[in-house]
């Protein structure tokens, strides 16, 4: 046993001696040797990564070291760090398999991952090694880290939610897996010009993406459109053949996520679309090379760009052969992971787990049944049970806008076979359900898959129901609006299925990463385990009224306002006084998330001091952030309502200096990692009932702004 071991446990046995010169003296030796060692490992850390960003500096990028832009900086350090998220990748699969380990696919059409470099040095604990390196060198670590585009491959919550789970999942060292689109283009960039929202295109991969491992050799095919032929086996059985497709190729790419510590890598695998080579040398063949290019085209338009329009109808149709994609992707790469290791599919719900992240992934219910039934040659029972077994679904939204439905005659073209297999699970569940109902005529139309009308549509929220074995909201009152409102049919019929599972955030990027001077702080007063656990922060609760705590606290504060005044003057030209109150309302902009009621409540606060002469009760600036759909009239009007606002009360001498109005375009997730750890104050003021969890709101009191909601 070392004898700094003997030491302590020495000095905390009940028997407690002195201790002699000589022990002391033993146990500075060991300290000082354990030190060494230590300084040493970090010098050869240091040393390790310097020599790998020289070797990408020339070998990957081709150029000398002393010709790199600020760019090229960036990109030789995140390769060199990606070479240790790639060993830690291939080591996390070698034990997985070895444990045989079940899987968990997480499905879903939105990514919001923002920046990766700052988060995976945090994760792997190498931001202050990595800072010190770089300031040797000149260079700042901050403002290497702006090089780096955010991935925007999602709209808000609900993508932002997915890239947490990912990077919880790694730190809890679960085997879990994202799977996605690999859009050319993200969420559209946001410019104002004259209060207007402009859209421009995010060009996310125009100057490379150094995370993403290309896997060719893993593509896979994707049947679309076509017909389906019945014929009879030699048992005189059904067999359908899906005849006649027009074929997409899916390439997918593997982004590393690593965990808090490094144990873990796991990845998030996005899929490009691309054109079949033998679709098009057909085209090309009978001479028409024009034809043949604009197949290409089409085909690769599935996953040039997050969320297409639907308000026409080859929008509609590209949305729905985005969905089929990722789902057809996703199955065929889990069944061939699967195929593995194992021989018979009977165990595939024990190896197997899929969530679907709202009802975009819903098809792969029927698409798992296709390739069980069609493919396998499971009888259905038993490919049904198979599919139950595996699938899950997490419920986003009561707004029943939000909650899909693809006309019968459009999804019956794109997917012939699907349409067909849908029509089979409504028609055996609604039996299901006159046996529990007999004669309720009304339940069985409130509950088919198939809603009627002009045009019948299918129930993408239904389908999810039906086919799954769990299905969870993610607040407590929104999973009890869903069972009491949404589908209290289907919660009477399976009660044992509905769950609440709250939604949350990733205190790594949320607090360790976006408010360095407040995690030094709790770290500092409680120790480093709640970056892990967060429950532990209740052990700041004594320290709630210290004086001391409260100043540092306040320090934090101001440091993170002053960082967010500075992003403020350079993007808007406006000065914000960093001692008035930051009150923020950063998300969607939306009619039901009330950004209007907020701005009215900010022109009764300017009528007030103008005509009434009183001023508010304590000098507030007012910050706005948030995109609106460009289709969403209403939200964009709202948009321009704040900057007419903001030009009045800015330019107002007398509201100088106790009222301030901001709009900060183009919010993400990098901007929200400086505008979050600034607030004092989060507005939280959504339609009660419509806000789902409100993640948003944890990171603002994670961060300890006041949350002002209904």
């Amino acid at each position: 046993m070392p004898f700094f071991l003997q030491f302590v446990k020495k000095l905390t046995s009940t028997e407690k001696g002195s201790f002699s010169s000589g022990e002391v003296e033993s146990l500075q030796q060991e300290v000082d040797v354990s030190n060494q060692q230590r300084d040493h490992r970090q010098e050869s850390l240091l040393q390790t990564l310097r020599a790998s960003m020289a070797y990408h500096a020339r070998y990957s990028l081709g150029k000398e070291w002393e010709d790199l832009s600020p760019r090229d900086l960036f990109m030789a350090l995140s390769l060199a760090v990606r070479d240790r998220l790639v060993d830690g990748m291939l080591k996390t699969e070698a034990r997985y398999r070895q444990a045989r380990a079940k899987r968990l696919y997480y499905l879903s059409m939105e990514f919001l991952i923002g920046r990766s470099l700052g988060n995976n040095l945090y994760n792997l604990d190498l931001w202050d090694l990595c800072q010190e390196m770089l300031s040797q060198m000149g260079i700042d670590l901050e403002a290497l880290q702006e090089q780096e585009r955010d991935a925007a491959l999602g709209n808000g919550g609900l993508g932002r939610l997915a890239a947490c789970f990912l990077d919880s999942l790694a730190t809890l060292g679960m085997p879990g897996y994202g799977y996605g689109i690999h859009y050319e283009y993200g969420l559209f960039r946001q410019e104002i010009e004259n209060g207007y929202q402009k859209e421009q295109p995010d060009t996310w991969l125009a100057q490379g993406m150094p995370w993403q491992i290309e896997r060719p050799d893993e593509a896979c095919r994707v049947p679309l459109y076509g017909r389906v032929e019945h014929t009879q086996d030699a048992q005189g059985r059904d067999v359908a053949r899906w005849i006649e497709q027009k074929v997409v190729i899916g390439v997918p790419y593997d982004i590393p996520i690593v965990g808090y510590g490094g144990e873990t890598v796991n990845f998030l695998r996005l899929y490009a679309a691309r054109s079949s080579q033998e679709f098009d040398m057909q085209i090309f063949n009978r001479g028409d090379y024009l034809k043949a290019v604009e197949q290409k085209i089409s085909s690769e338009i599935i996953s040039k760009v997050l969320y297409p329009s639907d308000s026409v109808e080859a929008g509609r149709r590209l949305r729905l052969t985005q969905e089929y994609f990722l789902v057809s992707c996703a199955l065929q790469d889990i069944m061939r992971r699967y195929r593995q290791s194992e021989e018979s599919l009977d165990a595939f719900p024990d190896r197997v787990a899929i969530q679907l992240n709202d009802t975009h992934p819903a098809l792969v219910i029927v698409e798992l049944m296709r390739l069980l039934v069609d493919e396998h040659g499971l009888p259905w029972d038993k490919a049904w049970e198979i599919t139950q077994a595996t699938c899950a679904y997490t419920n986003h939204t009561l707004l029943p806008e939000a909650l899909e439905k693809w006309p019968v005659s459009l999804l019956g073209s794109v997917l012939p076979r699907h349409l067909e297999l849908i029509q089979e699970i409504n028609h055996r569940f609604l039996q299901q359900v006159a046996t529990v109902w007999p004669g309720d005529a009304a339940r069985l139309q409130r509950m088919s898959l198939i809603e009627e009308g002009d045009p019948q549509q299918v129930r993408m929220a239904h389908l999810a129901i039906v086919g799954s074995h769990a299905i969870n909201g993610v607040a407590a009152l929104h999973t009890e609006l869903l069972k009491t409102t949404m589908v209290p049919d289907f919660y009477q019929l399976w009660p044992e299925r509905f769950q609440n599972k709250t939604n949350a955030i990733t205190p790594r990027r949320w607090l360790l990463k976006a408010n360095p001077p407040l995690a030094r702080l709790i770290s500092a007063t409680i120790g480093e385990g709640w970056i892990t656990d967060l429950d532990q922060l209740r052990a700041l609760e004594p320290y709630a009224q210290d004086a001391g705590f409260q100043e540092e606290f306040r320090k934090a504060k101001r440091s993170n306002k002053m960082r967010l005044a500075r992003v403020i003057q350079e993007t808007t030209g406006i000065a914000v006084d960093i001692d008035t109150l930051f009150d923020i309302q950063i998300k969607r902009i939306h009619e039901y998330k009330r950004q209007l009621l907020n701005v009215m409540h900010i022109m009764h606060e300017y009528f007030m001091l103008v005509e009434e002469q009183k001023p508010p009760l304590f000098p507030r600036t007012y910050i706005f952030a948030g995109k609106a759909a460009p289709g969403y009239w209403a939200a964009k009007q709202i948009i321009k309502l704040i900057h007419n606002v903001a030009q009045v009360i800015n330019n107002d001498p007398r509201a100088r200096g106790l009222i301030t109005l901001v709009f900060l375009p183009d919010y993400r997730v990098s901007l929200a990692e400086k505008i979050i750890p600034a607030a004092d104050l989060s507005e939280q003021i959504s339609t009660a009932g419509t806000e789902a969890s409100g993640t948003g709101n944890m990171k603002f009191a994670l961060n300890g702004a006041l949350t002002i909601g209904t």
